[in-house]
């Protein structure tokens, strides 16, 4: 069964073909009592900034997990980056968004506290919430088995958003827009630049959030005729563009 597992500094350790390498608490748990993988099987160990170990395992117990190195590799993230900045929503449709955002390759993710948000993060909630997210994309990855783990910045207000539209290529997502996703261009001076979608909460984005955006720069783009979720908008927008920019 193939399976990913995260060490932070991966890296740091030695890791070449013939080096053993460990996994030790809550990860070396999840690997043995909850895979239930054994010595013999083989598994991956990844620092979730692109570098990889593969081998097969040769110790296996409640505390700790070894691998012997058979393979190495190092991935870079494709550029240019995408981001989702994704609007605070009730439930977890949030949650649902960035999760899927995760399995499709994206860069990172950034929580928006949009006008229409009905889920709201204050005082203790920011920090809470934005740990909840790095815990979520962090699972996704290694479901996925993506050597990189997506980054999650800290929340962020319509202001914030209006001082990245000035430096990135920023899109949002609005049914009403004249503009199509697939007719955006990808191409010009500005190709490399990082690209950052913008998903609204259930009743949109506001008008007043959309000409403080536009007058910034960022361009409104529809996928098509029919209404999104706010859970889906964003994967949705993702597969169009991985596949636009060769990655699909």
């Amino acid at each position: 069964m193939s399976s990913l597992f995260l060490r932070d500094d991966l890296a740091a350790v030695p890791h070449d073909v013939g080096d053993v390498v460990a996994l030790h608490g809550d990860e070396a748990k999840h690997a043995v009592t909850v895979n239930r993988l054994r010595v013999g099987q083989h598994t991956s160990i990844g620092d979730g900034r692109g570098l990889v170990v593969h081998g097969p395992v040769v110790g296996a117990s409640g505390s700790e997990l070894t691998i012997a190195v058979t393979e190495v590799t190092e991935e870079r993230m494709p550029g240019p980056s995408v981001w989702l900045v994704q609007a605070l929503a009730k439930g977890d449709r949030d949650e649902l968004a960035i999760q899927a955002a995760t399995e499709l390759g994206v860069a990172g993710v950034v929580p928006w506290s949009a006008d229409r948000s009905v889920s709201r993060w204050a005082g203790a909630k920011v920090a809470k919430g934005v740990e909840r997210w790095r815990s979520i994309v962090r699972e996704a990855a290694k479901q996925s088995i993506r050597a990189w783990v997506p980054d999650v910045a800290e929340l962020h207000s319509t202001r914030d958003l209006v001082r990245l539209a000035g430096s990135t290529r920023m899109l949002l997502l609005e049914p009403t827009a004249s503009q199509a996703l697939t007719d955006f261009s990808l191409d010009g001076e500005d190709a490399e630049s990082d690209l950052v979608l913008v998903v609204g909460p259930e009743g949109g984005i506001s008008v007043g959030e959309l000409e403080a955006l536009t007058r910034a720069g960022a361009v409104p783009v529809r996928l098509g005729s029919t209404i999104l979720r706010t859970s889906t908008a964003g994967p949705a927008a993702l597969a169009v563009l991985n596949a636009r920019l060769g990655r699909w």
